[in-house]
């Protein structure tokens, strides 16, 4: 099929992750049960805002043959516990108190050492991801850059980070971020130097949103990624939200920027129930979007949006949600959203990476 990525492991095709965990499935996995393997997470946190949550092992423990692979990454962002606000009662949601997040660089060291701390079969199954810095601060770049070479050979992208997130962006101390500051451009230029993927949320247009500012959000990120052609972007919830609802054009929107050539460097993300609920409300959403994926399948990633699960059954309730989007879709088309679109993009991005980290090893 045209535009459909298939999925092959090949020694010299395929990233030695990549490699290494077919091995492992192909050893260790009694015959068929790669058909449990129902998607790969293209989108979950480990921790929550106030940086608990399971291990790493743990999340194996409890996915355990349904996801094979998924992009690992913390929350970025501390809820402040204020015995003035809540008293005595801990804050662990940022709807939990009106106090202020701040942002939590220690995430992406917890995340590299439980990567660390995993078996390399048990590594082969994640790609991490590098969160913890401010998007509004000119010295992101080099945030990233120095848990690269901190941690090499560990993480392949960055993110999920936040512009405008409902509820959130006004609650994080310092500086708003915006699609139109100089710091984003100095994040997408390093991730273009070095490969890393990169997942970004940034709602699709504003709360409650009056008519005249309907598309400013969504202007402001095309043209942000026009400015950056080489770097492979994934927008987190295809910009929607629990207030940020689809608009009567929102798939035409979409459909913008897939029909651009000039950004087929953008892909998205149907992670968070959120979403989920807006695509299957009715028969009808279910279709139109089938029927804009099933146009663009090499151009989705299905993830879960989890944050610190530690209940099995609920690791897996976006993907059950969604059994009406699987069912509209073709075979090939749900295979891709689902596990090939994942593969292809982040095998690409840790091959770069590592190569760009054996040419820049860390200062001696």
């Amino acid at each position: 099929m045209p535009g459909f990525y298939q999925h092959r492991f090949t020694a010299k095709s395929c990233h030695p992750r990549m490699v290494l965990a077919a091995a492992v499935l192909v050893l260790s996995l009694p015959a068929g049960a790669n058909e449990a393997q129902e998607y790969y997470d293209s989108h979950t946190h480990l921790t929550n805002y106030v940086q608990e949550g399971i291990t790493a092992r743990q999340y194996l423990e409890a996915v355990g043959d349904r996801v094979e692979r998924t992009a690992l990454f913390g929350i970025p962002l501390q809820m402040h516990w204020s015995d003035r606000v809540t008293g005595k009662v801990a804050p662990t949601y940022y709807l939990d108190s009106d106090t202020a997040l701040y942002y939590y660089s220690f995430t992406d060291a917890y995340i590299a050492e439980q990567y660390r701390s995993l078996s390399p079969a048990q590594q082969a199954r994640f790609e991490p991801m590098i969160t913890g810095f401010n998007p509004a601060d000119m010295y992101a770049a080099d945030h990233i850059r120095r848990v690269l070479q901190t941690y090499p050979g560990v993480f392949t992208g960055i993110g999920e980070f936040s512009i405008h997130k409902e509820f959130v962006s006004a609650k994080v101390s310092g500086d708003v971020a915006s699609l139109i500051d100089p710091a984003l451009d100095r994040i997408f230029d390093f991730t273009a130097e070095t490969g890393l993927i990169s997942i970004l949320h940034t709602d699709i247009h504003m709360p409650f949103v009056k008519p005249e500012f309907k598309r400013l959000y969504f202007d402001q990120a095309v043209d942000l990624f026009r400015r950056h052609p080489n770097s492979t972007i994934i927008w987190a919830h295809t910009g929607l939200g629990r207030v940020v609802q689809p608009v009567a054009d929102h798939l035409a929107m979409l459909e913008e920027i897939l029909a651009d050539p000039a950004l087929k460097n953008v892909n998205f993300d149907i992670s968070w129930d959120e979403v989920a609920k807006y695509v299957v409300a009715t028969p009808e959403a279910t279709k139109l979007t089938a029927a804009l994926i099933e146009k663009y399948p090499d151009r989705f990633l299905m993830g879960s949006d989890n944050v610190a699960l530690t209940e099995p059954q609920a690791l897996f309730a976006v993907f059950n949600q969604y059994q009406p989007l699987w069912d509209a879709l073709s075979p090939e088309a749900s295979e891709a959203v689902r596990k090939g679109n994942f593969a292809r993009l982040f095998d690409a991005a840790a091959e770069k990476v590592r190569a760009w980290e054996k040419a820049n090893p860390a200062p001696r």
